[in-house]
Order: structure tokens, then sequence, then C-alpha cells
């Protein structure tokens, strides 16, 4: 559930926890003031983990030089000039 943050008509600044789809609060439950919800920049992307890995990429590929290197092995080898 995401957390909302609220603004009271003093001023003072309170979170709540509420579901995606459940209305905005009029009136703060602890006071009875009226609140307005504000518009906060979120949490933010956390990554967690040793890192990135090859198989983290779409086309199994991080970068154009392993793209080459795969172009290159993928073609027939010449045969030797005599």
């Amino acid at each position: 559930m995401p957390t909302y943050e609220y603004k009271r008509e003093d001023g003072s600044v309170f979170e709540i926890f509420q579901g995606i789809n459940d209305p905005a609060l009029e009136i703060c439950p602890e006071t009875g003031q009226k609140v307005k919800r504000m518009i906060s920049g979120g949490g933010g992307v956390v990554y967690k983990g040793t890192g990135f890995y090859i198989t983290d990429y779409k086309n199994g590929q991080s970068n154009g030089s392993d793209a080459t290197k795969k172009e290159a092995a993928d073609k027939p080898a010449e045969e030797p000039k005599k």
C-alpha cells in the first residue's frame, strides 16, 4: 500500500497508508482538521544485490562490442589460401 502525505490546516504534516483506490482524506483522523493531500517525490528506485548480469539484457548482450564478437563468431571461417 502506498504512503500518502497530508497537510493539516495548522501546517503540520502527517503520513498515512492508504490503498491506491481509496478516496483522499478530507479530515485528519487524529485532530479533525481539514487536510490536503500533498504531492511527494515517491520512494524512488532501490537497487539491491550484487549487480547486473548478461541475462538482464533483452538480447542477452550488454554492449555493442559483445555484439561485434558474436557476429564475428557466427561468420564461417575463411579457408586458408594455397
